[in-house]
């Protein structure tokens, strides 16, 4: 990734557009098809580059990170705990009382329409929250 002070210039989503390129794998594609499903779940979403380059989706709050590591595209909802998973998606960092995650791996399918709904259960969730 660029040195920080020439990321300054750049906006959030074409940060998050190169670190989709930089990666140049499984990782980026799948990165990438996790961006297209989280913003046609809500199209309102606010995209921000966080702690170093971890893109993160915002709407009334926190919906999720999207993390990249060697064997993993970690999406972590912040509120995770607090959703309803009738899918069973969220297959990692289920012990804590606050976020829960979904770890993908090389050549996985995604349930899509499930994603979706968690996505939009997020969503909701930060609304009703906001509103408190």
């Amino acid at each position: 990734m660029e040195k920080s002070g020439s990321q300054k210039s750049k906006s959030p989503s074409q940060l998050i557009d190169a670190r989709i390129k930089e990666l140049g794998d499984w990782r980026g594609k799948m990165l990438s098809r996790l961006r297209i499903l989280i913003k046609e779940a809500d199209p309102e979403v606010v995209e921000e580059w966080k702690w170093r380059g971890v893109p993160v989706w915002y709407h009334d709050g926190m919906i999720c990170t999207g993390e990249t590591y060697k064997d993993v595209v970690k999406m972590t909802f912040a509120k995770g705990a607090a959703l309803q998973d009738p899918s069973g998606l969220f297959n990692s960092s289920l012990d804590g009382n606050t976020r829960r995650a979904i770890d993908f791996h090389d050549g996985e399918k995604i349930n899509e329409a499930a994603l979706k709904a968690l996505v939009r259960s997020a969503v909701t969730l930060n609304k009703s929250k906001a509103k408190s």
